[in-house]
């Protein structure tokens, strides 16, 4: 184990892992609101600016963990209803994820630290969605917090290390339903750790501190209280509704906090279990072998050098002379568990479930990537040239994967040949609806409906979208909901010729099935007519626009 450097000044690698976090956030800020929403994110987008206009909000498991809304609500109120506004909080999440690595500087030397945080700054798949409207890198990055203080409190390195890990996994909980698996697979890593320390021959000390643990656990009722207390502090503050100008129960009402506490303990763990276990989507399962062969493929083409440097890094630690470290093994085996049980508990099949595998991975691969730079240069002083070319090319194949991808997904337009977009991002021709929208839907300052949306797929009755669960036929209306929504528009629908024909004025913009423009077009004299896809093949739409 390094020795402890509680209490120093911060050094130069404290000051490098800064550095490297500032230079994540420019890569996470550049074109950050460039491409258009994915449905996801529109979904989030819309119901903050819905609760910004109400007030209210609540927990429900289809629209995500709560978290998400926290943070982007007040960044919509202080930046407007904008897509770089609405991720930017995600992205500073993102870009903070590298700091992460300095809690664990007691189990890894300085080079370790700053391969580590390396990995977390660039990886493409984190540099990707980590500028993205999802909780996913916010669940897997609280787990890796949490894993950071749980090592410090193991070491003796303070109780209050305790308050940390208690908040980081209420908020990775708050953040995603998969908060719950990651932190299942973590603590999956840590049971592997510690019964192999019981029982593996080379790691008899480690299993003598076994008891040393228990000792200290037996003197640790009052910060384990403190702590408990955190963590439903957190939760509940995560959790419990807003009433806003609705008469229910709400945290800031007065008279209702009990029933927003008790909403927040309580009805929030039926609601998970009953959407997320008893009333599975789709139908309670799903093909395992395809979404297993999806996350592998994403692995292989953002996360390569992570995999396998992470995977030789396990194995050269697991059987040298020193015996394993168990911060190494425990980051791999979280890893592993991740790689089983994401995608079987997954609800959809989508290449930001890559981000569960690669964040624990991120500590091995960062304790590789030092080795090879200690090794390039132990090789520099001896003047062996062979090994140094070696290393020179090792490296620059790594820097030149993770550059190549970055160019290719992270920044190019989303298209059908992107292998990081998931299906429900929009194209980048989509640019054109969302800039020019403003201007066709005109004035928002009247009560008459702006935006019409036609036919029995899209049709939602007025009022019924105020807040989820909503209509299925609600989802086709994603990502235009969002863009229609953050201008103040007001929207209205029709899903037959005859509901369309009776109203007494048609909005400005109809937006309809691409299928059903024969139908709508002959309705609409004087609308000229744009398609688009919503997604990155697929699902077409027709945009008509009163000319």
């Amino acid at each position: 184990m390094i020795p402890s450097r509680a209490g120093r000044r911060p050094d130069r690698t404290a000051l490098a892992v800064v550095a490297l976090a500032a230079a994540a956030l420019v890569v996470r800020l550049v074109g950050l609101g460039d491409r258009p929403l994915h449905w996801d994110e529109a979904r989030v987008g819309y119901w903050s600016l819905r609760s910004l206009e109400t007030g209210f909000l609540s927990y429900r498991p289809v629209a995500g963990g709560p978290l998400v809304y926290h943070l982007s609500r007040p960044s919509l109120a202080l930046f407007g209803a904008t897509d770089f506004a609405l991720r930017l909080p995600f992205a500073l999440f993102g870009a903070a994820l590298p700091l992460a690595a300095l809690l664990f500087r007691d189990r890894l030397a300085d080079d370790e630290t700053l391969g580590f945080a390396v990995v977390l700054a660039a990886n493409p798949i984190l540099v990707y969605y980590g500028r993205f409207a999802r909780g996913d890198v916010l669940a897997v990055g609280f787990a890796l917090v949490a894993f950071g203080f749980a090592l410090r409190l193991a070491d003796g390195a303070g109780r209050r290390n305790a308050y940390g890990l208690a908040a980081a996994v209420a908020l990775a909980v708050a953040s995603s339903g998969l908060g719950v698996v990651a932190l299942c697979c973590l603590g999956v890593a840590g049971l592997l750790v510690f019964d192999h320390a019981a029982l593996l021959p080379s790691a008899r000390p480690a299993a003598m501190r076994l008891g040393e643990y228990a000792a200290r656990l037996r003197g640790a009722a009052t910060p384990a209280a403190r702590a408990l207390l955190v963590f439903v502090a957190v939760y509940v503050f995560a959790f419990a509704p807003r009433a806003g100008d609705t008469d229910g129960a709400g945290l800031y009402t007065p008279g209702t906090i009990l029933g927003a506490i008790d909403a927040a303990l309580f009805d929030s763990v039926r609601r998970f279990v009953g959407v997320r276990v008893v009333n599975r989507y789709p139908e309670g399962t799903h093909e395992y072998l395809p979404y297993l062969g999806d996350l592998l493929g994403t692995l292989a083409l953002a996360a390569l050098p992570v995999v396998l440097v992470g995977a030789a890094v396990f194995l050269a630690d697991r059987y040298t002379a020193g015996g394993p470290r168990s911060e190494v093994s425990a980051a791999v085996y979280w890893a592993g568990a991740s790689l089983v049980f994401v995608p079987m508990l997954t609800e959809v099949s989508a290449p930001w479930l890559g981000v569960y595998v690669v964040v624990p991975l991120a500590l091995p691969a960062g304790v590789g990537l030092a080795a090879l730079v200690r090794w390039g240069r132990r090789a520099f002083d001896s003047r062996d040239v062979p090994r140094v070319a070696a290393a020179v090319v090792v490296l620059l194949a790594l820097v030149a994967q993770t550059g190549a991808v970055a160019s290719s997904e992270v920044y190019a337009p989303s298209d059908r040949d992107a292998e990081l977009a998931q299906f429900a991002q929009p194209s980048g021709e989509f640019s054109s609806f969302r800039d020019n929208l403003s201007a066709w839907v005109g004035p928002t300052d009247d009560d008459a409906p702006e935006v019409l949306y036609y036919g029995s797929s899209m049709y939602v009755a007025d009022g019924a979208a105020d807040y989820p669960p909503v209509p299925d036929a609600w989802g086709e209306r994603l990502p235009m909901a969002w863009y229609v929504e953050r201008l103040g528009a007001d929207s209205t629908s029709a899903a037959t010729p005859g509901a369309l024909e009776a109203r007494s004025s048609i909005p400005p913009v109809v937006i309809a099935p691409a299928d059903e423009r024969g139908t709508v077009a002959p309705l609409l004299d004087g609308y000229v007519a744009h398609q688009y896809d919503t997604g990155l093949w697929g699902r077409s739409v027709v945009v008509f626009v009163k000319n």
